[in-house]
């Protein structure tokens, strides 16, 4: 039964890359994006058309509205079980996203623990008191680990993190096994590397064309469907800084700037979290990645 994870930064080819391989293999996709599980969010998530799929079934898109908050516990059973039923129809699996956390939790047998009321109340007036800056610090210190996955934009997961954290005395990332695979021990792992200065640069063209094709029309009509209502699709990157604009703390053309830096950033933690997995076999764009990961099919 063949399953494929590929993982890897913004911008770093993931998308294009699944839908050749798909192609190849006569698989399916599964997203592993955290943003992308969201109806609506498309331009900003760089989420691929219809016509981009080519045909190939995509699964773990479009799920919920924004006005919906979901955390790793909610994605894991739905992502599992997309997954169990198409490796039974001996149909083979392509898992792609830039969200480390929710290709850990397909992967390992994650335990999560849970919610305290008492001490998810107490962390969030905190957030309100002292701001996300100073309680994602916070995490840095007793989680450096979890600081460096977790955007400080996306204060709900930040509390998340530091209320794990304060019920069970141990870091957020304890629960993050980095042994071999406990779920699905023949998945084959891969991830995409790009040249620095290269990544960089297309960043930047990618977030001016975001805000070419409408990125701004399309925060508008979601702020209609309640993207203010939800915490975590809400900070997603260029959503946060488009309703800054549009609420006044910004100009647009700062918010296009901050969308390039915030990124940028991003993409730092995310290279930090996939590179403590050993599992993954890093492939250069240079290379024909479609035909690596097929040869590697072939002969695992």
């Amino acid at each position: 039964m063949t399953l494929v994870v590929i993982g890897g930064a913004t911008a770093t080819g993931k998308s294009d890359l699944t839908v050749e391989l798909a192609g190849r293999i006569g698989g399916e996709v599964v997203n592993a994006d955290s943003m992308q599980l969201y109806r609506g969010m498309d331009i900003g998530t760089a989420k691929l058309s219809l016509e981009e799929r080519k045909g190939i079934a995509h699964h773990m898109l479009d799920l919920v509205e924004v006005s919906t908050d979901v955390n790793v516990a909610w994605y894991q059973e739905r992502a599992r079980a997309t997954i169990d039923a198409l490796l039974t129809q001996q149909i083979p699996v392509i898992v792609v996203g830039g969200t480390g956390f929710y290709i850990k939790a397909i992967l390992d047998d994650l335990n999560f623990p849970e919610t305290d009321p008492l001490v998810r109340e107490k962390l969030t007036q905190e957030a309100e008191k002292i701001g996300a800056d100073a309680l994602h610090q916070r995490l840095g210190k007793l989680d450096p680990a979890a600081a460096a996955a977790i955007p400080r934009e996306n204060v709900r997961r930040v509390i998340r993190a530091l209320e794990v954290i304060e019920i069970t005395g141990k870091p957020f990332t304890a629960n993050l096994p980095r042994e071999n695979s406990t779920k699905y021990p023949q998945a084959l792992q891969f991830g995409l590397t790009t040249d620095r200065e290269l990544l960089d640069a297309r960043v930047d063209l990618r977030v001016e064309k975001m805000f070419e094709n409408g990125l701004i029309r399309e925060v508008e009509g979601l702020i209609g469907a309640g993207l203010l209502e939800g915490k975590t699709a809400r900070a997603a990157l260029g959503y946060a800084q488009v309703i800054a604009a549009l609420e006044g703390e910004i100009t647009m053309d700062e918010a296009i700037s901050q969308t390039k830096v915030a990124t940028r950033q991003y993409i730092r933690r995310q290279e930090t979290w996939f590179r403590r997995d050993q599992r993954i076999t890093w492939l250069e764009e240079s290379s024909d990645r479609a035909a690596t990961i097929e040869k590697a099919i072939l002969t695992s």
